[in-house]
């Protein structure tokens, strides 16, 4: 099983940058596609940015240009860089990976979500 846990979160000025990341841990054969997603009060969970194990990335359009994605694959981690932060941007940012256990089943897991709170 699959742990995910996040971290970096908190409160920022509009403008303003927060760095998340993500650390997977537990008993698996190899992380797949991991991801951001957020859920903002009233609306539903939406993809921010996702990155393959090659490294391949994929940002909603809203984000482009303004956040980036990168991963460590020594170390099981994924960091969501967010610059120029807007009061949209507020919401809880969830971590998520497919991967493959050790019994050669392919599950995802989500994190348990940090919040992201822009002022204006």
């Amino acid at each position: 099983q699959v742990q995910l846990v996040e971290s970096g979160g908190g409160l920022v000025q509009a403008g303003g940058s927060l760095r998340l990341s993500c650390a997977a841990s537990g008993r698996f054969f190899s992380l797949g596609t991991m991801g951001w997603y957020r859920q903002a009060p009233g609306s539903q969970r939406e993809l921010v940015a996702t990155i393959t194990s090659g490294g391949t990335t994929n940002y909603a359009d809203s984000v482009k240009g303004q956040f980036s994605i990168s991963r460590d694959n020594a170390k099981n981690t994924v960091s969501l860089q967010m610059n120029s932060l807007k009061p949209e941007d507020t919401a809880v940012y969830y971590c998520n990976a497919n991967y493959l256990s050790s019994s050669f089943r392919n599950l995802g897991v989500w994190g348990q979500g940090t919040l992201v709170t822009v002022s204006s």
